[in-house]
């Protein structure tokens, strides 16, 4: 074994974790007292993947505002994961607040529409391009209905999804290539169905076999994410886009695009700011303020062909839409975020912190002469323990290093900076401030130098 892992020695990387985990533990008596004492969740928390974060215990907050997170011991942290894109536009932001605050004597659902939603629908339209839209209440949610139209539409059995990509907790979606062959994924619980029977799975940017798995046309969507964000970040390249487009149209296939995450790029997402045309669009997460709720919307073309399928289709359950999909408090604080917290101004402001930011971060790599490198996709921004540009998902797979990554993200909890767990990602919210993002890049460049020196 090599005494050095991605430019840091093995040695000193155990000194530092062992040291940091200390810290950590001294510092955070309330929330190790807490996770010890849990009781009724399984696994001791009330989502499983609390556990994830990299460190003894998770902790435990007491309040959210803006962009900083105070938890229970009392310890206040500039929050730059945000709920994982939940609260991109920062916690409590005041419109939304101030829409609750209205909603909560009203009632929050009745299964049926509201003045709310009648704007809201408008305002997709607007932000977003496509004229048709319908509210779920997850991404996951979102994308399932989106793929079950997409199917029934074309009348065609297949779809396609990127290897290594994300669109929340959809089955189909979690096949990968391995050794060049298309399997379900290892980590899927529970799975008694082959899914590559019906999904194709490609390498992005990978052009030839993009063109090949859809040459016999029997693939009825393309999902994909416009960068991939929920392993290494992986940008397009130059031409991919114009070229999924045209491949596409050219088989019949529809295209949905999935900006759950790059919803960071600026007003309107990664399809707006660089001209996409896509058949579908799904959005999740930070649409509602970080309440549950996301939307996904399609052409005129495909709304005339399911418009058929509904006069003809025999009465009973379509498999689409969920109780409490479009409540009257979801649609409320989906209006206010749209038309008063995703502005134009706010995404100037995000977007400038973030590239001072990533500037940060790369300066102090580059100071520690590491072979990583920092990607930056609008308001969100990750370092990656390996070099770049990476260009597919076996690529960033790689490029993942869990053990330093850990050490990282524990030394700047320690140092007052919270990220995103799962992998390096870092967002900038409207109320993110300079001297946050300069607290973080100091913390970064303090861990760079206890590991590398």
């Amino acid at each position: 074994m090599s005494e050095t892992l991605r430019g840091i020695g093995r040695a000193r990387l155990a000194s530092f974790v062992q040291k940091e985990t200390c810290e950590f533990v001294a510092a955070h008596p309330r929330s190790q007292a807490a996770a010890a004492g849990a009781q009724g969740f399984y696994a001791g928390v009330p989502m499983h993947w609390m556990l994830d974060w990299p460190s003894p215990f998770p902790l435990a907050v007491a309040e959210a505002r803006g962009a900083r997170l105070q938890t229970i011991d009392g310890d206040a942290l500039n929050d730059f994961c945000l709920g994982d894109t939940g609260s991109m536009f920062g916690h409590s932001p005041e419109p939304v607040l101030r829409a609750l605050e209205r909603q909560v004597a009203r009632g929050f659902t009745y299964m049926l529409p509201t003045a709310d939603a009648y704007a809201v629908g408008q305002l997709l339209q607007e932000r977003f391009g496509l004229p048709h839209w319908q509210v779920a209440t997850t991404a996951s949610d979102a994308n399932r209905f989106a793929l079950r139209v997409a199917r029934a539409v074309t009348r065609r059995p297949r779809i396609l999804v990127i290897h290594g990509c994300y669109h929340g907790a959809v089955d189909e979606t979690y096949v990968g290539l391995y050794d060049g062959v298309a399997r379900n994924r290892p980590g899927l619980i529970g799975q008694v169905i082959d899914q590559t029977a019906h999904t194709r799975v490609v390498e992005f940017n990978d052009l030839p076999a993009l063109e090949a798995a859809l040459a016999d046309e029997t693939v009825a969507v393309v999902l994909a994410e416009p960068v991939m964000t929920n392993c290494c970040m992986v940008l397009p390249d130059p031409g991919y886009h114009t070229a999924l487009r045209e491949m596409t149209r050219r088989t019949g296939t529809l295209l949905l695009i999935d900006e759950t995450h790059t919803i960071s790029s600026g007003w309107g997402g990664y399809t707006r700011r660089h001209h996409l045309d896509p058949d579908m669009f799904v959005l999740g997460k930070p649409i509602a303020g970080g309440t549950p709720a996301s939307v996904w919307g399609f052409t005129d073309a495909v709304a005339t062909r399911w418009d058929a399928i509904r006069a003809t289709k025999e009465p009973g359950h379509s498999g689409l839409g969920t109780t409490l999909s479009a409540n009257a408090l979801s649609m409320a604080l989906m209006r206010a975020t749209l038309e008063q917290v995703m502005t134009e101004s706010a995404y100037a402001h995000m977007e400038q912190q973030a590239n001072r930011l990533a500037d940060g971060l790369a300066r102090s790599i580059l100071a520690h002469a590491l072979p990583w490198h920092v990607v930056r996709v609008g308001a969100r921004v990750e370092f990656i323990c390996a070099p770049g540009p990476l260009r597919n998902g076996t690529a960033a797979t790689a490029a993942h290093c869990g053990e330093i990554e850990a050490a990282v993200h524990l030394g700047l909890v320690n140092r007052g900076c919270l990220i995103a767990p799962f992998h390096n990602m870092m967002l900038v919210c409207p109320a993110t401030e300079s001297v946050q993002i300069d607290q973080l890049v100091h913390a970064f460049g303090e861990v760079l130098n206890d590991l590398a020196g």
